[in-house]
């Protein structure tokens, strides 16, 4: 019988998740910025254009079969040693396609350079799916704190070998040395944390029941990635490796609250979803409960980030990115809009509403795709990031309207809870932005600026968050006192 997994126990592995991505947020937050001052706007373009046809390429070696072991609750050892081979010789099938036809991927792509860099990143696709399994294994188990503690180890020293190698001037291998590094530490410490060695052993049986699960997550996967990853081809192909780069520096720091936060709620969620399998209340609990925690902590983040953008654009990556505030703004403001959304995609999943997932995922490929070429075409960057926008807005809407649907909660009453605290965070962030022109000229410096933005917006969105979350408050309390009762 599989083990029963509550609100107490999703919310534990989150904290440990969300811990492991916090752990890295304050490097990376530093990183970032040096690399950014130390590499050209050429080389992050020319990186991010081979790393999309690589995250690609794997996405679709995997086959959504990992996947589909999550949801086999009585998997044996014979199925998931099976998962692991199709998973290597599908990798290793992508990996040698990519390297004989890096050269016309790369024209294909807007960028010519990145050939030679496609062939030695194809490497990347058997590193990165070998290790799907034994993360499969930690999180049927809900045991997140050693992939916490890898995940840590891996991107830690990762982004402190880029760093040293863009400073003694090894330019764009400083990148493709810190995404190589990453894999292979976070490889060894899965199967280590896993306790799993994989047999020689392939029964093409016992994948046959899981093919059905895995057409549909791998669709719905790469409808997604279509979603995040188009933008990037298209500022390439349309608008030039310059405004690539500028794209992907943005890209890469207005991320990094996704990647602390949204990362780890959505890996616990998908094993707990899967595992409560049809208790519709408890589903329904740990939905609302995850999707307001998540609101809570992202849309402060994410719109403070595009009241104080052109401050923080200066300070953080220095003048010869300057120029590029509204991109990262804009892009701030994109993933804040969509943060109530954070918890849907995992629910589906998890509940085995591939259709619903699938079609959701593909519509807003379609429609990302489309607005932001259309924009790119007819305008420039910052039309591009506009579309954006308003693409994620209407996303909100769809998504929340097809959840809602799946677990019989009124759209309205949904709405409005899932994305209060946006709300809040909006007009917080409107306050700050029309606060900031004043003090511009009273305090002369950008450092200034920034914090007295960040303190402005701190104050704003605590008084708003008492008045209007107050019930989400006390349960978070009741939680944590539970928690301190049951430990001591």
């Amino acid at each position: 019988m599989a083990p029963v997994h509550g609100v107490k126990t999703i919310t534990t592995n989150v904290g440990w998740s969300v811990l492991s991505k916090t752990a890295t947020f304050g490097l990376k937050f530093v990183t970032v910025p040096i690399l950014a001052r130390l590499l050209s706007p050429d080389e992050f373009g020319v990186v991010a254009v081979a790393l999309t046809v690589v995250q690609f390429l794997a996405m679709i070696g995997g086959a959504g079969l990992t996947a589909a072991l999550v949801m086999q609750q009585d998997a044996d050892e014979e199925t998931v040693h099976s998962v692991f081979w199709a998973n290597l010789a599908m990798a290793v099938l992508m990996s040698l396609c990519l390297y004989v036809w890096a050269a016309p991927l790369g024209s294909l792509m807007g960028a010519v350079e990145s050939a030679s860099l496609l062939q030695v990143m194809a490497l990347l696709i058997p590193i990165q799916l070998a290790g799907d399994v034994a993360y499969t294994l930690l999180a049927k188990r809900m045991n997140f704190s050693k992939d916490a503690m890898w995940s840590t180890i891996s991107e830690s020293a990762a982004a402190i070998i880029a760093v040293g190698m863009a400073y003694l001037g090894f330019g764009v291998w400083a990148l493709v040395t810190q995404l190589f590094s990453s894999a292979l530490i976070r490889l060894v410490g899965l199967y280590s944390a896993a306790g799993y060695f994989p047999r020689l052993v392939m029964r093409p049986r016992k994948l046959k029941p899981l093919l059905a699960f895995s057409s549909g997550v791998m669709g719905s996967e790469i409808a997604n990635f279509a979603t995040f990853q188009s933008p990037m081809i298209i500022i390439a192909r349309m608008l030039g490796l310059a405004d690539a780069g500028a794209y992907s520096v943005a890209n890469r720091f207005a991320s990094i609250p996704n990647q602390v936060v949204l990362t780890a709620v959505m890996g616990v969620l998908f094993p707990a979803f899967s595992l409560m399998g049809n208790d519709r209340k408890r589903r329904s609990d740990a939905l609302m409960l995850s999707t307001q925690v998540t609101t809570v902590v992202l849309a402060p983040a994410m719109f403070g980030l595009w009241a104080v953008a052109e401050p923080a654009m200066a300070v953080i990556f220095g003048p010869g990115w300057a120029h590029a505030w509204p991109v990262l703004g804009l892009l701030a403001l994109s993933k804040g809009i969509i943060t109530p959304c954070s918890t849907f995609i995992p629910y589906l999943k998890g509940t085995g509403h591939g259709r619903a997932l699938f079609w959701s995922a593909v519509i807003r490929a379609v429609v990302t795709t489309a607005a932001v070429a259309l924009a790119a075409h007819f305008g420039n960057l910052v039309d591009a990031m506009i579309a954006l926008c308003i693409v994620n807005a209407t996303t909100l809407l769809g998504y929340s309207w097809a959840v809602f649907r799946v677990d019989n909660i009124p759209f309205g009453s949904g709405l409005l809870t899932s994305s209060r605290s946006m709300i809040n965070a909006m007009i917080m962030a409107v306050c700050v932005r029309v606060a900031l022109p004043p003090l511009h000229a009273r305090l002369d410096s950008d450092y200034l600026e920034l914090a007295a933005g960040a303190a402005i917006g701190a104050l704003i969105y605590g008084a708003l968050l008492l008045v209007t979350e107050r019930v989400l408050l006390r349960k978070l309390l009741q939680l944590v006192r539970t928690r301190s009762t049951v430990a001591v």
